[in-house]
């Protein structure tokens, strides 16, 4: 069974786990850690059957949300897991009142690209040299209508509904 909810404290060192698997500058264990407190954060994690494959972070500032970081562990990858997770933190933002969401997506990350485009994200500009381990430019991606996109995957969502709902309403 596929669960979202918004990640606890207990969770950081499962999501730190996911981070360094997934990213050549992954965030320390102390930033996650600090996000709990951030008043602008909204994490949530991705659990299957008890165990957490996967997180999302984004910061929402009044219409528009930043995911700032998302990830699925590595073994868990291909089988749509971070398009539920993307449409699952679609639905949080909104309820947060976003309308619109960003994200930075590395240059040559050609298949997290092929899943923002299913969601409707759409480059906007570059970042030269943005990722300083590489050099890498990043894409500079945005759905400027996600109401749209949510009610259009409303079917990813079917999986976790229950769990989502109870995390929106802060229960």
């Amino acid at each position: 069974m596929i669960t979202v909810r918004a990640m606890k404290k207990a969770d950081v060192r499962a999501v730190y786990e996911i981070e360094v698997l997934s990213f050549r500058t992954p965030w320390s264990y102390r930033s996650l850690m600090g996000e709990l407190k951030n008043d602008v954060a909204h994490y949530t994690v991705m659990e299957k059957d008890g165990e957490i494959i996967g997180y999302c972070g984004m910061w929402v500032l009044f219409e528009e949300a930043h995911i700032t970081n998302i990830a699925i562990r590595p073994e868990q990858r291909g089988s749509g897991y971070g398009k539920q997770l993307l449409h699952a933190s679609m639905r949080a933002a909104a309820s947060f009142g976003a309308e619109m969401m960003t994200l930075e997506v590395r240059e040559h990350n050609t298949v997290a690209q092929k899943m923002y485009e299913e969601m409707d994200f759409m480059q906007q500009g570059r970042r030269k040299r943005y990722y300083t381990d590489t050099g890498e430019d990043a894409l500079l991606l945005w759905n400027r209508n996600m109401h749209d996109t949510i009610e259009k995957n409303a079917c990813l969502g079917e999986a976790y509904l229950l769990q989502l709902e109870t995390f929106l309403k802060g229960e």
